[in-house]
């Protein structure tokens, strides 16, 4: 891994060609005073999103590095895979649909940079406190955020927002399974990590569609969250192993 990228930003788009020239626009912005990296992972987009993303890439934005999955396997396997390929210390995760504001990524930086000496900080977790959604799609967000605290405890008002600050080796460490990136704050606790939670803005889409409706996040989060729930309990990460001297 590099040591000359601090922060890798990663980004799943499925059709986001639309959206992506504006969004990549506004973190080269954002990050202009750090030593950054862009991973956009096509996830099998049907429309010209990989066309777009390659003549951005040609029109100069040289920090930006193209993932493409022949098949649609989700936000988490994007995720992950481009996690294993970043070079940075701290991965930046954003939507491709735009809703994320990049400008938001230097004052998370700035906490993790401000903490380190007081207590080993492995996320930041963004928290859309004026989300710009539907109101179906916010009441249901909050029937899972209030079922999900109370089941694992995990202390995030909004794991689904897709804005966060994590410490690649802390995310490596992580169990990989579909839709795991909806658990990120409660995996990292599980592995004694320290997390915090930053308020930030969220966006309406401008174009686009989004790729998962209302019963579908229910169905599957619920089996999931039981499932992250037996995880934990059966965890013994939260003690360690001591060296014995003579």
């Amino acid at each position: 891994m590099s040591q000359d990228i601090f922060v890798s930003v990663l980004i799943p788009a499925k059709n986001e060609a639309n959206n992506l020239k504006p969004l990549l626009e506004e973190v080269r912005v954002a990050l202009a005073n750090e030593a950054y990296e862009i991973i956009v992972v096509d996830d099998g987009s049907t429309d010209a999103t990989l066309q777009e993303l390659r003549q951005i890439r040609h029109n100069g934005l040289t920090q930006l590095r193209i993932l493409r999955h022949e098949r649609s396997l989700g936000q988490s396997t994007s995720l992950y895979h481009a996690a294993r390929e970043a070079r940075g210390q701290w991965l930046a995760t954003l939507d491709g649909d735009g809703q994320n504001d990049p400008a938001d990524i230097p004052g998370m930086l700035e906490m993790v940079r401000g903490e380190r000496g007081r207590g080993d900080v492995q996320l930041v977790a963004g928290h859309r406190v004026n989300r710009r959604d539907t109101a179906s799609k916010r009441y249901a967000s909050r029937f899972a955020n209030n079922l999900r605290r109370r089941l694992l405890k995990d202390s995030t008002p909004d794991t689904g927002c897709g804005l966060k600050l994590i410490e690649r080796e802390a995310f490596l460490r992580l169990p990989y399974f579909d839709h795991m990136h909806r658990f990120i704050p409660a995996l990292i606790q599980r592995h004694n990590g320290r997390m915090i939670v930053h308020p930030v803005n969220h966006r309406p889409r401008t174009a686009g569609v989004s790729k998962y409706g209302n019963l579908d996040r229910a169905l599957v989060g619920i089996l999931d969250l039981v499932g992250v729930w037996w995880l934990i309990k059966r965890t013994c990460l939260n003690t360690h192993a001591q060296e014995l001297e003579g």
